[in-house]
Parts: structure tokens; sequence; C-alpha cells
């Protein structure tokens, strides 16, 4: 279940992962969020980013030609 929406669209690194950063510091651990993003780089900073702060990157899906991230909060 998706809590929050963010759009990320033509913001460049590191902006999506920030904003990414602020919005989960506000939602519950399990909560869930998608970030749409067209960053080429945010292809390896949203993994990273996951994984080095203890968030799980749920899915990753093409939708034209940005990415859309579901993102659940570690707790």
């Amino acid at each position: 279940m998706i809590t929050q929406d963010l759009d990320a669209i033509g913001l460049l690194c590191p902006l999506p992962v920030l904003k990414l950063r602020k919005r989960l510091a506000a939602l519950s651990p399990g909560d869930c969020i998608a970030m749409r993003a067209d960053d080429p780089a945010a292809i390896v900073d949203v993994p990273h980013f996951c994984a080095e702060a203890g968030h799980t990157l749920v899915e990753t899906q093409e939708e034209g030609a940005a990415q859309v991230y579901l993102v659940r909060k570690g707790g």
C-alpha cells in the first residue's frame, strides 16, 4: 500500500534522493512511498540510498522516460 507519492521529474542528482530522504523521515516504519524520477543517476542512487539507510527498494518500474521507485521505510 502506497502511503505517499513523490514527483522528482526534472530534478538532478542529488535532489531526488534528498527529497526521498526527507519524505521518508515523516513516515512510519513499513510505510511505502512511490517516487518518479527521470534523472539517470537515480538508477544507482536510489538503491544505494535504500541499502545504506535501511529502507527496502520494493520495486522499480519504467514509466515512459521515467522510473518509479517503490520504497518501504525501514524501522
